[in-house]
């Protein structure tokens, strides 16, 4: 496999040392197969082992999985979210929406174990890496985009559970899988050493043949991501936190928006002057690879051929249209018509059929008010009916760290210097600015606005809930009550864990 299309494909990728390093066969010494003692040699052999590490972005597990492993941990759990008609014959996906769940899930049993499987991958790049001879740049570039990774899993571990384990060391033995959670702020802590040991040696731009590689923005919008996060939680250093939450997104620099908001989640425009941060896939099938998704039929409804896995809720579309017809169209908030598919005059008009060379009513029964995610459906119809597709999926965009500083900064006090960013992402929107006299508190809830109608799908929504505060007012606000955040604000340490981990199951 060249280097070139190691990084530009990381769905699916099967090397014999992804393979083989969670077995403990690895500690054999057969000479005819590869071991940990002996597949380090070479840079191929580096570049090799960090591919396996990428081959874990996002619950990377294979063309079904992906979806149903992701969406349902992350999403369902959203008030802009619905579970769909088709989900209601999937019991853990409808334990997770529902907040009944045990820790016995499936779902975010598998979440948990991709995730530490990264990090073992990670662990063996970061220990092994350094003992090859080879470019001195390189090997440093490769064992920083492996820290990266350490630490991004570890996030989103410590982002879905209260407490994890610290896997800091490659596991050679069974006494070292034995160990205890960690306290929160000693994980954050672990995860801020490792983003800012990686920003030292991440390249600051990727060459087009190592495109989806972690760089020095992406180290740095997650270590602002971090810090943020952090503000919140210790209360005690909201100052400090804030304040190296602002040095970090400052240092985000050579991005901008992108005009056309559907193309970057409808397979047009992958890895566009927005992305900062991006999981790629690829249409390419040559010797059996697989690099594709069944995203857009989990995504959209079963009148889109799709198989109603989830929806819009009410509550989305409501937030859409709360500011009224005043973007600069003449119709509501322009990511409105972007991120979903729904019935209003925009969609209906039999001149400009814009679903599909379709009208709403020709593919929606009248009057149903059915609505579908359009975010993450391909932009043809010819794509539409594959069975498979090849869409990046944006996990970090300039958008995104233009309003983490807008919230950085009015956290601040300095609500002046936020009310400009905001108008940034608005502006993209067709939408009018806001006035600059806003005070902190309808900052705030302009920010809240702002990430609702700019993210969906993304998965954020729950995360911001949280930090802020408001998870149990959301989600009680739609009519799901059984949430309760002294039980679901994080879930359980999944069974699988606490079975085969003694300082867990004491």
């Amino acid at each position: 496999m060249k280097t070139k299309i190691l990084y530009k494909i990381v769905i699916g990728l099967s090397l014999s040392f992804g393979v083989l390093s969670c077995s403990d066969k690895l500690d054999l010494m057969a000479p005819d197969r590869l071991t940990s003692s002996n597949f380090w040699r070479n840079a191929s052999d580096a570049e090799a082992g960090l591919a396996s590490v990428y081959s874990k972005l996002e619950v990377a597990i294979d063309t079904w999985e992906f979806a149903e492993v992701k969406f349902p941990v992350e999403a369902y759990r959203e008030d802009i979210c619905e579970i769909g008609a088709d989900a209601l014959n999937y019991q853990t996906w409808v334990e997770l929406y529902n907040f009944t769940y045990t820790n016995g899930n499936s779902q975010f049993s598998t979440y948990w174990r991709n995730y530490y499987q990264g990090i073992s991958y990670a662990n063996q790049v970061i220990e092994k890496v350094p003992g090859i001879d080879m470019d001195a740049k390189q090997r440093s570039m490769i064992v920083a985009e492996a820290k990266f990774l350490r630490a991004y899993y570890h996030m989103k571990l410590l982002l879905n559970w209260e407490k994890i384990i610290i896997r800091d060391s490659y596991i050679t033995g069974e006494d070292q899988i034995n160990k205890e959670l960690s306290e929160r702020v000693v994980t954050w802590d672990f995860i801020v050493k490792d983003l800012e040991d990686a920003v030292i040696d991440l390249e600051l731009k990727h060459s087009a043949t190592n495109v989806g590689r972690a760089s020095k923005g992406a180290g740095y919008a997650y270590l602002g991501y971090v810090y943020l996060t952090r503000a919140y939680e210790e209360s005690a250093r909201k100052e400090e936190m804030l304040d190296k939450a602002e040095k970090a997104l400052r240092n985000v620099t050579g991005y901008s928006l992108e005009n056309d908001f559907i193309s970057m989640f409808d397979g047009t425009n992958s890895n566009s002057q927005e992305s900062i941060f991006e999981l790629q896939f690829t249409e390419n099938t040559a010797n059996g690879a697989s690099y594709r998704t069944a995203l857009h039929k989990w995504i959209s409804t079963w009148e889109l051929d799709g198989w109603d896995e989830i929806l819009p809720s009410k509550m989305l579309i409501a937030e859409f249209k709360k500011e009224g017809k005043v973007s600069t169209t003449g119709r509501y908030d322009s990511r409105l018509y972007h991120t979903l598919f729904l019935e209003d005059p925009y969609f209906n008009d039999p001149s400009t059929p814009r679903i599909y060379g379709y009208t709403y009513d020709e593919w929606f029964s009248n009057g149903s008010e059915r609505s579908s995610f359009r975010k993450y459906l391909p932009a043809t119809i010819e794509d539409l009916y594959k069975s498979r597709t090849a869409i990046n999926l944006p996990l970090m965009r300039y958008a995104d760290v233009l309003l983490l500083l807008a919230e950085t900064l009015n956290e601040q006090g300095k609500t002046g210097d936020a009310i400009p960013l905001i108008n940034e992402v608005r502006k993209r929107a067709d939408m009018p600015s806001l006035p600059l006299g806003l005070n902190k508190q309808e900052v705030r809830e302009r920010i809240e606005h702002e990430r609702i109608v700019e993210f969906p799908l993304e998965n954020t929504r729950f995360y911001d809930l949280r930090r802020w505060g408001k998870t149990k007012e959301a989600l009680h606000a739609i009519g799901r009550t059984g949430f309760d955040p002294q039980k679901h604000n994080f879930y359980p340490i999944p069974l699988v864990e606490v079975m085969s981990n003694d300082k867990l199951s004491q």
